[in-house]
C-alpha cells in the first residue's frame, strides 16, 4: 500500500517592543503594531488585566478606553476590560480559563481579533492558552507587567495552566503576535517581585553569557536597591538571549533538552511544595543554588565559582534555603527529589538537567546522583538557613 507523506513548515514572527507609558494616548506603538497585520477595518480586542495590575494602576481600566477612543480608526473594544486574579491562582483555578473563553464567545472575538493581556507571568500564560484553544486560535498580545514576564515567561511561545497538582501540565506552544514591554509597570512592583525576575537574568547568563553574567555582578547593587537603568538594562538582555534561543533548532521543544531550564527541576518543585508561597523567581534563585553547588561536588566548577555565584544571589536579596528544601516524605526521601521524576515525565520520557560546566557554559546531564542532591540541600540548609533568634 503507497504512503502519503506531508511534510511543510510554517514561518513565525513576532517582535518584543520596548517602551514606556504604552497606554498614552501620544503613543504609537500599539497601532503600529497593529498594522502590521494590514487590516482596513478596527480591529475587534478582548483586553484581560490581572487584577494586581489593576489595583496598583486604579486609572488603567479608564486610560484603556481613552486610548481605544484615541485610536479608534485601529482599534476598537469588544467589551469592557476583563479583569481576573493573578498569580499562580490564575493558572489553578479552571474557572478563570472558562471565563475568558465565554468572553471570546459572548463578544465575537474571531481569529482576526486580538485578546490582549496585561500582566504577570502566570495571566499571560492564561491568556495565551485561551488564546490558541478558541477557534484554534486567535491573536494574542502580551503586555509583561513583572520582571520575571518581560525578560523571560512573557518573551516566549509557551502558555499554560496547571492540572492534576503539576505545574504546566496543560499548555501549548503558540508564539504572540507580538510583546510589549512597558517599564512604567515595574514601578509599583513590591521589591520580592522586583527581585524575582533577576533569578532569570543569572540563570540565563550562568549557561550563555559570562559576560552578561559579570555586568549582573557589576551591577548588583543598582539593581537591588530599584535602580530602573540597570533593570532595564537587564531585561533587554535577557529578554534578547531567550529569543535568540526561542527562534534555534528546537522552539516547541519536540527532543528532551530544556537548557533554559537550568535550576528549574527544583524551582518546580518547591513552588509546589510550598503552596505558591515561594514565588517562581525565587523558587529559581534557590534551584540555581542547588545545581552550583551540585555541579560543584560532581567535579563540574570549583568552589570559587560555587561560591562566586552563591554570593551574587545573596547580594541580589534572595533567600538560598526554604524548608521544603529538606522537607521529607514519609519514606524519608527528600520530597524535592521527586522533581526529578516529574521533571522527566513533563520531558516526555528522557531526563536531562542543565548544570555547569564552567560560569557561562552549561552542560546538559541525563542523570543525577541523588546522594549528591541530599549533599548540596545538606550545604545550604547548614549555610543559609535563618537561625532562631536567640533568647535573653
Amino acid at each position: 500500500m503507497k504512503t502519503i507523506e506531508q511534510n511543510f513548515a510554517v514561518p513565525f514572527r513576532y517582535g518584543v517592543y520596548f517602551t514606556e507609558d504604552l497606554f498614552s494616548p501620544q503613543n504609537p506603538l500599539l497601532p503600529q503594531v497593529l498594522a502590521q497585520d494590514k487590516a482596513t477595518a478596527p480591529r475587534k480586542a478582548l483586553f484581560l488585566v490581572d487584577s494586581g495590575v489593576a489595583e496598583a494602576h486604579p486609572r488603567l481600566l479608564e486610560q484603556l478606553q481613552a486610548f481605544t477612543l484615541a485610536h479608534a480608526g485601529a482599534l476598537q473594544l469588544a467589551s469592557d476590560p476583563l479583569v481576573l486574579p493573578g498569580g499562580e491562582e490564575a493558572k489553578n483555578d479552571p474557572k478563570h480559563l472558562q471565563a475568558i473563553l465565554a468572553a471570546i464567545n459572548a463578544f465575537g472575538v474571531c481569529r482576526h481579533s486580538y485578546l490582549i493581556a496585561i500582566g504577570g507571568g502566570a495571566i499571560l500564560d492564561l491568556a495565551g492558552f485561551a488564546a490558541a484553544i478558541a477557534h484554534r486560535g486567535i491573536r494574542h498580545i502580551r503586555i509583561p507587567t513583572t520582571v520575571l514576564s518581560q525578560n523571560d515567561s512573557g518573551v516566549g511561545v509557551k502558555n499554560s495552566v496547571n492540572a492534576f497538582g503539576k505545574k504546566n501540565f496543560l499548555g501549548t506552544f503558540a508564539p504572540p503576535f507580538a510583546v510589549i514591554n512597558d517599564s512604567s509597570f515595574l514601578l509599583t512592583l513590591e521589591d520580592r517581585d522586583w527581585r524575582s525576575g533577576i533569578s532569570e537574568a543569572v540563570k540565563v547568563a550562568l549557561i550563555k553569557d559570562i559576560s552578561f553574567y559579570q555586568s549582573i555582578k557589576q551591577q548588583a547593587r543598582q539593581l537591588a536597591h530599584r535602580n530602573m537603568a540597570a533593570m532595564q538594562a537587564l531585561i533587554h538582555r535577557c529578554a534578547e538571549l531567550h529569543v535568540e534561543h526561542i527562534g534555534g533548532l528546537d522552539p516547541f521543544e519536540m527532543g528532551s533538552s530544556r537548557p533554559l531550564d537550568f535550576g528549574h527541576w527544583a524551582a518546580h518543585k518547591l513552588e509546589q511544595l510550598s503552596r505558591y508561597n515561594v514565588r517562581h523567581g525565587e523558587a529559581v534563585a534557590i534551584g540555581i543554588a542547588l545545581d552550583v553547588v551540585y555541579s560543584q561536588l560532581k567535579g563540574m566548577i570549583t568552589a570559587a565559582e560555587r561560591d562566586d555565584v552563591l554570593e551574587l544571589l545573596q547580594e541580589l536579596g534572595f533567600s538560598l534555603f526554604v524548608p521544603e528544601l529538606a522537607q521529607k516524605e514519609p519514606d524519608g526521601q527528600l520530597a524535592v527529589i521527586k522533581g526529578l521524576n516529574e521533571f522527566r515525565e513533563h520531558l516526555g520520557g528522557q531526563l536531562t538537567i542543565m548544570l555547569l560546566q564552567k560560569l557561562g557554559e552549561g552542560r546538559e546531564v541525563h542523570e543525577m546522583d541523588e546522594e549528591l542532591v541530599r549533599q548540596a540541600v545538606n550545604y545550604l540548609q547548614k549555610k543559609y538557613q535563618p537561625q532562631p533568634l536567640s533568647q535573653v
